[in-house]
């Protein structure tokens, strides 16, 4: 059984299986998290086996891996069902205030293991794994990671809802059921290449398709395929919403939320006139028109065909919701003055930022307030969470659109502002460049809808994902609303669920810390701060170092036996996963590793510890450089590989295809972990928090939340380097990238021997795109000014490495002070500050 998979921490034989079952979870535990005998009978008896005979239909002994998967599946569901029942309920008797969580992207990763853990199912799950001699690993390996996110802002909301339900509120997420993920990524001669991922081909156990509850989506235009391609006329019409809801278990098991996502139909499904006619294609263009609109996570926005599909999907997803939660409330209410006492709506970015006019359009036609009253309704409700400060990832939709599709959105959207700009004008006499910055409608040609100006006017609350970001959010990118509405703005600073990212995922420390505190930190991250009086003790410092080693050298198994990759598990694991941009400054990172590569090239004898490079992550199919950037680590790769000077002490692996699966083995084993953006880019940053909660040391820039990390466990834990976002902000005026390429000969000898075809001999010049990035253009993200600081605390890195004790007392200070970034607290924050929201335990 391979670590993160996750009933053991490593492969066991079937006696070390039998003997971790005769010890179960503790009476006291099931008594705490109020688990009784029946919930754990079910499993161990025979529900395994009847799913296999009567959903299969096939003979228990004959079941291949995935049938297996699927019957070990509904078995955890049946489970979980029940109390799943009683949760919703609950919640239709109390009526208390519930929680929307609208988010485009919910990266939830794999279910089975996660569901196993929180529903404390361990033991008898292992139980039948050996009575009934199942492979768990291969099973585990069946379930595919849910197409449903792409990074950061997705695995954020997955990590919500699961603090949401562990904190017993009253919460519900709402997304669309991508039938396609972004892409599949795979490599070929170093390229990256995108294939469908098809992740609902087969039947997902954990869904329920609730289709009594669908929802009309009515539009102001059609839609039908013409040439292979997706039309609109000008003809009003109407979609379905279907809705599938999947349990997010809370930990303990008491309270089992609902993720609802949104898979589009046609109100009729095919012309049967045509179909009998024999015109089957024609027959069925408007159903698979219709389905267009959720069958792919992140169309390709470089396109205006794209970026339509995107427009058309933000407002399905809005649409369908807000009717839904409308349903909900009217069920128990019928005073819309209640509505934000009982509701609270949370816009994850910009996409769902629609809900502002979709919400006043319910209040003012369906509900016939008046617009003051309903605006009222609509900015108390409404709440906002920015996660960017690139300029170019605030949304503009085009007017025009707006005038096809939503002609009375548009109305409304005029209507707010003119509203806005007169109380500007009054509260700013004079200053139109005010006025044309907070205005709703960008007036250049084409004239186009900001929807960050939407979100913010037409909430009560605003909220960055870290300190920085929030004080940068709230001086730069959005000043003026700042200036109008201070009371709104607050911070949020983001957190990660320790179940899946150290309980889950690292099993072996885990075990580690229980043992050494107890297990109430599982549900109270800030526990694990017990851990800072224990860095002195040499033998938890062993403990702590073999669990690290333990997570390795399974990372290295998987690894092989997946992938094919073999990597020495006693080398440096120095790791860089998220998605590629520009700004996250992977580019920065094959710097250094060049740099590297050349000190061993001119001196052999060079005395330098083994290590081991990873990166992950995809670049978005239409972001050439990006794409390059794969390539030339791919390039570095094989170089290294092929150099007998450096075999066996530089080893660099791009891994293709990255996920939350991937990320569950990687993370535990990782020794460095390089949060390297450009200053003042980053909003936060997760994947540095779930590396420090796993004992890796950080290298990275004062930027996102590693600045607060650093602040939590003592600037001496971290390893900072580069320019501060207020140097990044005033560079211009100074920074000269021909400087450093002039005056650090490491700097020029690197540049060198990538513009000289060193690491691309087969295909000249192709890397010329990263020359003008880095020095004709000006390097706007500042990759050559940080260099010669990365290298500088590279150094001192490897210096504490060389001395494993200070290394390991290290890496303990910064997971005994990673109890702030649990997502527990995140979530716990928002209910109190935003939210107004309180648990409603389920009987």
């Amino acid at each position: 059984m391979s670590k993160g998979h996750h009933l053991h921490s490593r492969s066991t034989t079937a006696e070390e299986t039998a003997n971790s079952v005769s010890n179960p979870v503790a009476p006291e535990l099931l008594e705490r998290y109020g688990c009784g005998p029946v919930q754990f009978s079910g499993i161990k008896d025979a529900l395994y086996d009847r799913h296999l005979v009567f959903d299969s239909v096939v003979d228990v002994a004959a079941a291949d891996l995935r049938t297996q998967y699927e019957a070990v599946a509904h078995s955890v569901r049946d489970v979980l069902s029940q109390r799943w029942v009683h949760t919703d309920n609950t919640y239709r008797r109390e009526n208390p205030k519930r929680v929307y969580y609208l988010s485009m992207e919910f990266l939830i990763g794999r279910s089975l293991g996660n569901n196993i853990r929180n529903l404390l199912l361990d033991p008898v799950v292992k139980h039948a794994i050996y009575a009934k001699s199942l492979d768990w690993m291969r099973i585990v390996e069946e379930e595919p990671d849910a197409g449903l996110g792409n990074g950061g802002l997705g695995r954020l909301a997955a990590c919500f809802l699961d603090s949401m339900a562990t904190l017993q509120l009253p919460a519900m997420g709402y997304g669309l059921r991508y039938e396609y993920g972004i892409f599949k990524q795979s490599i070929s001669n170093g390229w990256q290449l995108e294939q469908p991922d098809n992740w609902l081909r087969r039947a997902d156990p954990w869904e329920v398709a609730r289709p009594n509850e669908a929802v009309e989506v009515k539009l102001n235009c059609s839609f039908e395929l013409k040439g292979g391609r997706l039309q609109v006329s000008s003809e009003p019409s109407s979609l379905i919403a279907i809705p599938y809801d999947r349990p997010i278990v809370g930990y303990g098991g008491k309270t089992i939320n609902t993720l609802r996502l949104w898979a589009a139909a046609a109100p009729d499904y095919f012309d049967f006139q045509r179909f009998s006619i024999g015109d089957f294609v024609a027959a069925l263009e408007e159903s698979l028109a219709a389905e267009s609109i959720t069958r792919v996570l992140y169309p390709d926005d470089s396109t205006f065909r794209g970026q339509g599909l995107r427009f058309l999907q933000e407002y399905f997803l809005v649409a369908a919701s807000l009717a839904d939660l409308v349903r909900r409330f009217r069920s128990n209410n019928d005073d819309w003055s209640l509505f934000p006492e009982k509701v609270a709506i949370q816009l994850n970015d910009t996409h769902p930022s629609l809900a502002v006019p979709e919400l006043m359009r319910i209040l003012l036609d369906d509900v016939h307030l008046s617009w003051e009253r309903a605006w009222d309704v609509t900015q108390k409700t409404l709440a906002y969470t920015n996660h960017t400060l690139l300029p170019e990832a605030l949304e503009k939709w085009p007017l025009a659109w707006f005038e096809t599709l939503l002609p009375r959105h548009l109305e409304i959207i005029f209507e707010m502002n003119r509203r806005l700009l007169d109380s500007v004008r009054e509260r700013f006499p004079g200053d139109e460049g005010r006025v044309q910055r907070m205005s709703l409608v960008d007036e250049t040609a084409p004239r186009r809808i900001r929807m960050a100006n939407v979100a913010i006017v037409g909430s009560h609350s605003t909220n960055g994902v870290a300190a920085i970001h929030s004080r940068l959010l709230r001086t730069m990118t959005v000043q003026d609303f700042s200036e109008m509405f201070p009371e709104r703005f607050n911070n949020k600073t983001n957190g990660v669920t320790p179940r899946r990212w150290l309980l889950l995922a690292n099993p072996a420390l885990a075990d580690v810390i229980t043992n050494a505190i107890g297990d109430r930190w599982i549900s109270d991250l800030s526990e694990v701060g017990k851990l800072k009086g224990l860095a002195d003790q040499a033998e938890f410092r062993d403990r702590f170092r073999r669990a690290k080693h333990d997570a390795k050298l399974s990372f290295a198994a998987w690894l092989k036996s997946t992938q094919g990759f073999l990597v020495d598990p006693d080398s440096i694991f120095d790791c860089q996963v998220k998605r590629i941009h520009e700004y996250k400054r992977q580019l920065l990172n094959a710097l250094r590793i060049i740099v590297l590569y050349n000190r061993l090239r001119e001196n052999p004898d060079r005395a330098m510890l083994p290590r081991t490079f990873f990166f992950a992550g995809k670049a978005a199919p239409a972001y050439v450089l990006a794409k390059l950037i794969v390539k030339l680590i791919n390039n570095i790769s094989t170089v290294i590989d092929g150099d007998p000077a450096v075999r066996g002490r530089l080893k660099v692996l791009f891994l293709p295809d990255y996920s939350v699966s991937l990320a569950e083995h990687l993370i535990p084993a990782t020794d460095v972990s390089n949060q390297i953006s450009t200053a003042g880019y980053e909003a936060s940053g997760t994947s540095n928090m779930k590396f420090m909660m796993n004992g890796a040391l950080t290298i990275g820039t004062r930027d996102g939340a590693t600045i607060e990390m650093a602040e939590e466990a003592g600037e001496e834990n971290f390893f900072l380097f580069g320019l501060t976002a207020d140097q990044v902000a005033g560079s211009q005026g100074w920074y000269n990238p021909y400087w450093h390429y002039q005056s650090e000969a490491e700097t020029r000898a690197a540049l060198d021997l990538i513009f000289s075809d060193h690491f691309s001999r087969n295909e000249p010049g192709i890397f010329a795109p990263l020359r003008d990035t880095l020095l004709t253009n000006g390097d706007h993200y500042m990759h050559l000014a940080d260099l010669r600081s990365y290298l500088e605390a590279d150094q001192r890195l490897l210096q504490l490495y060389a001395d494993a004790d200070a290394w390991t007392r290290m890496a303990i200070q910064n997971v005994a002070a990673s109890g702030k970034f649990s997502s527990d607290r995140t979530i716990a924050e928002y209910a109190a500050d935003i939210w107004n929201a309180r648990p409603c335990p389920v009987s």
